[in-house]
């Protein structure tokens, strides 16, 4: 389940992007997220994007911490 977490967010914070995360931007992306996708998620099959549509079609009801990560890193991204 925990490799499943984290290929998830890597999916998640990566749609639009080929680059990888850091290790570093890995594992605050799943301490913040983590919680989001065990509840909100659960039952969704990992592959073809469809826990980063959970988290979209959930958006309202995902935590802040992940939602402020997720930003962090679409930011980091766009000024690469």
């Amino acid at each position: 389940m925990r490799t499943l977490l984290t290929i998830a967010l890597v999916v998640c914070a990566t749609a639009a992007s080929a680059q990888q995360l850091s290790r570093q931007q890995m594992m605050t992306l799943r301490t913040a997220c983590e919680t989001d996708l065990k509840t909100l998620c659960a039952g969704i099959q990992f592959g073809n994007g469809r826990l980063a549509q959970c988290l979209r079609d959930n958006a309202a009801s995902v935590s802040q911490p992940c939602k402020d990560q997720l930003l962090a890193l679409q930011a980091a991204r766009q000024s690469n």
